[in-house]
């Protein structure tokens, strides 16, 4: 199959970014303009949807960076007391435009105090009276994908799972003929 010639003017001004592009696709060129092509398409399509680009960190401490295009259906964050291990815990909900969900936890940087029994020292840890040990955690961040809402139960909040669910019912863009 005979592959069609399109020819692309470019500035003067933009020959080393095409030069540079072309370096960094190994000599094509063409597959690095496809390639841009498509994550522009695929972004200007979600935006005319509802969605948007979608950055997060995930990892320990700064971790790395993750992109996608998604909408946010819901968020809830917990005070330390409430959070397991003495860390606040933020949750973010995104549905994405194939339809999963995916959900974005950032918990702060926490500690324990456990005694000689393995148990939580109380006060005892507080005052550091006795047998007692400290555990460091650092600030972490997850993200996980699930086909479903349902998938989501039993990973976040009960208040913020009713208000994915909520969301789930509810169109991303909802056009008024007005």
């Amino acid at each position: 199959m005979a592959v069609p010639n399109k020819t692309i003017y470019v500035s003067d001004g933009d020959q080393p970014l095409y030069q540079r592009a072309q370096e960094l696709a190994g000599g094509n060129l063409s597959q690095a303009i496809s390639k841009a092509l498509r994550r522009w398409v695929d972004a200007a399509e979600g935006l005319a949807e509802g969605y948007g680009d979608v950055h997060v960190r995930v990892g320990l401490g700064n971790g790395r960076k993750v992109r996608f295009v998604a909408a946010l259906v819901g968020e809830w964050t917990t005070s330390a007391l409430d959070a397991t291990k003495g860390r606040q815990e933020h949750f973010r909900v995104y549905q994405g435009r194939t339809g999963k969900y995916v959900l974005h936890v950032e918990r702060g940087p926490g500690y324990s105090a456990t005694d000689s029994a393995g148990k939580p020292a109380g006060w005892r840890g507080w005052m550091g009276v006795g047998d007692v040990t400290y555990t460091e955690y650092p600030k972490e961040n997850t993200l996980d994908v699930f086909a479903t809402v349902d998938e989501l139960r039993d990973k976040v909040p009960a208040e913020l799972f009713s208000m994915v669910e909520r969301a789930a019912r509810t169109p991303t863009v909802e056009d008024l003929d007005i």
